[in-house]
């Protein structure tokens, strides 16, 4: 049996998602089909810094009462270094933009309760094991059995790992790719955040950031070897290392508690150009993947999904598909807008083995810290695309 709908969607993250709320508000018949179960969807701890255009996005389209009610904003980060602290009022610089810490999971959560009220459908536990982008035809293996579903239309939102982007031929265009050769340890702590703003901090034994999650759940990173067992990292020696490179002896202590995630983030980036093919558009991280130096993940596969939704409504209300045709001249110009400042905090975070890169490190710090010109830079593309 093969099931039909109109816009047929891979993958239930917040780009998927976001897409089939958009669609479904405009009496779009779609179908999502998703690896995990609801229950791990809802529960993967990932990014929640969202800034202000994918907060307006979520607002916009009756999808931000959750954020609203239980998110936080911020709008100041500091950096610690050798030469001291300094803080960043980067919404007073950008013109009151700030940042909404909303966890990705509870996001998630919304989005699901939204899309299924909305009478979208999830087919949750369902691995995607063909995709033919002239078709618009996902093959998919779950515990009834074989699937087929098309559509008229295929969104890739299932990652840098999920089979649609592999839909798209090599030889179309060209496939971007950058180890950038950092790795971090990402923590989740159960314990509340030990400083008001995100802070960054320099040191020679690597990088270590802070970013609160909820009042209750902080997350740390470490910069880590390449290839390192997260498992070495007891927490004894998360928090001796957090110790050292938060300086806490010249800054105050970290408030502790239990480690309840820890994994391995390598600092890739990929760009797919172009994200369209036949009848098959990718969307996040199947489109682009972005280090999470910059936060811009779920921010791009928000945006992309609000730009393919206005253009499959055009294309299947108004019988103009001129903005699906644009989808990729549209999406990838800020993508690469994205990953530029991606690559740019990368070097600015991390230690490198030589003398002469630590003084270029502490130079750029030193800029961020004393000129105007620089903050305004910093202020501009953190918050944004």
């Amino acid at each position: 049996m093969v099931d039909h709908t109109t816009v047929l969607i891979a993958g239930a993250g917040p780009a998927g998602l976001v897409l089939g709320n958009l669609l479904r508000a405009a009496g779009i018949g779609t179908l999502i089909v998703e690896r995990a179960s609801r229950e791990q969807a809802q529960t993967r701890a990932r990014a929640g810094f969202l800034g202000p255009n994918s907060a307006r996005i979520l607002v916009r389209h009756g999808l931000g009462a959750g954020m609203l009610h239980k998110g936080r904003s911020h709008g100041v980060c500091a950096f610690r270094g050798e030469d001291g602290e300094f803080e960043l009022d980067y919404a007073a610089l950008g013109q009151g933009e700030v940042h909404t810490v909303y966890p990705q999971q509870d996001l998630v959560t919304d989005l699901i309760a939204e899309y299924l009220d909305r009478g979208g459908e999830i087919r949750f536990g369902a691995t995607v094991t063909g995709v033919d982008s002239g078709t618009a035809t996902i093959r998919y293996r779950d515990e009834q059995g074989e699937g087929v579903v098309t559509g008229q239309f295929l969104a890739g939102c299932d990652g840098s790992n999920g089979v649609t982007r592999q839909a798209v031929p090599a030889d179309l265009g060209s496939r971007y790719t950058q180890d950038h050769g950092v790795s971090w340890l990402a923590v989740l702590a159960e314990a509340p955040q030990s400083m008001a703003a995100v802070t960054y901090a320099i040191h020679d034994d690597g990088f270590a950031g802070h970013m609160a999650r909820s009042p209750e759940v902080t997350r740390y990173y470490l910069q880590v070897p390449p290839g390192d067992d997260p498992e070495a990292w007891t927490d004894e020696r998360i928090w001796a290392a957090l110790d050292t490179r938060m300086r806490t002896d010249e800054f105050g202590q970290l408030k502790q508690g239990p480690i309840i995630e820890r994994r391995i983030v390598r600092l890739r980036s990929e760009v797919v150009d172009p994200i369209q093919h036949n009848r098959l558009f990718l969307v996040g991280d199947a489109a682009s993947l972005i280090s999470p130096s910059a936060a811009k993940g779920a921010n791009l596969a928000i945006m992309e999904a609000e730009v393919l939704a206005s253009a499959l409504i055009s294309a299947l209300h108004r019988d103009d598909e001129r903005p699906l045709a644009a989808y990729s001249r549209t999406c990838l110009p800020r993508v690469w807008r994205a990953q530029e400042f991606s690559r740019w905090m990368i070097d600015l975070l991390h230690t490198q083995d030589d003398d002469f890169h630590r003084a270029l490190r502490r130079a750029r710090l030193h800029s961020l810290r004393d000129c105007r010109a620089h903050q305004n830079f910093f202020a501009e593309h953190y918050v944004g695309i």
